[in-house]
């Protein structure tokens, strides 16, 4: 995505992207003045998903931060591991480096399981509330005690057929990524298929690997800052059920349902989300 200027044409530019350790830089969308609002997109996305959020967040007078993670977009592909705590720790080798504080941590789909892992394992190190967008948590698999969302085998059939035809694993998802396969138009389904794309393969599987696998449910006792869970009522990937066991581990917090929307809420009530984004991030704790 082309760098966003800042409100004030004078202002230096920042850096687009930052080195988490030798030879992985992530891309970083870094624009706005005021209270940062730190965004990390889900799985196979990029910051660039939050397009149609910047602006909004800029113009109310915000610091916006994109992270891209490692793997996925413009960012670096390594080979390696791609579980949550990598994930987690490269999200606090940014923060620390841009000198962050007092940040809204805001995280959609396996981008929410990232930002309850770095809450709980830095002690909410730089940020002082949490947004979570149709966020894959507290597990995105079931358990013999925990019977939401999908199967097991759904994801190893994922999984597969990353390897298989990767181009038809994005086409797939696609297809339930909305309330319906009419709810985004053919020009933003173009543009969200062209940023998978960019997806590394490894990186794509590894995350499917951590999305099955990991279990958030310890997690989610340890946040104890202001939180709101954003979440589609129709969403198909992350069911709404998600919502509310994450509002039962997380105790400040609350749910703001999104009626219309499937798992892509930021884009079928774009208004909606960014005004409740907006007032979350502005209100008083």
């Amino acid at each position: 995505m082309q760098k966003l200027l800042d409100k004030t044409t004078c202002t230096m530019a920042r850096a687009e992207y930052i080195e988490v350790e030798p030879n992985v830089r992530l891309h970083v969308t870094d624009a706005g003045e005021g209270r940062p609002i730190i965004l990390i997109p889900g799985w196979p996305l990029s910051d660039e998903m939050y397009e149609y959020q910047y602006n909004d967040l800029i113009n109310k007078n915000f610091r916006v931060i994109g992270i891209t993670l490692r793997g996925f977009g413009k960012s670096d592909k390594p080979y390696g591991a791609y579980n949550y705590d990598v994930h987690a720790l490269d999200i606090k080798k940014v923060l620390a480096k841009l000198e962050i504080k007092d940040a809204v941590l805001g995280g959609f789909s396996m981008g929410g399981s990232i930002a309850i892992r770095y809450l709980s394992t830095y002690d909410c190190a730089h940020v002082s509330k949490l947004a979570l967008f149709g966020a894959a948590a507290p597990i995105w698999t079931q358990r013999n005690d925990f019977q939401y969302n999908l199967p097991i085998s759904t994801v190893d059939d994922l999984i597969e057929l990353n390897y298989q035809d990767r181009p038809k694993l994005l086409s797939d998802f696609a297809k339930i990524f909305s309330a319906n396969e009419k709810s985004l138009n053919e020009g933003i389904s173009g543009w969200l298929n062209g940023i998978c794309l960019s997806a590394s393969s490894h990186a794509t599987a590894q995350c499917l690997i951590a999305l099955r696998d990991t279990d958030l449910r310890n997690d989610l006792a340890k946040i104890k800052i202001p939180t709101v869970i954003m979440h589609g009522k129709k969403d198909k990937i992350c069911s709404f059920d998600l919502a509310e066991q994450m509002k039962a581990g997380i105790s400040n917090s609350n749910i703001i349902a999104f009626e219309n929307s499937g798992h892509s809420l930021f884009l079928e009530e774009t208004q909606k989300f960014n005004t409740e984004l907006i007032k979350f991030a502005k209100k008083k704790s």
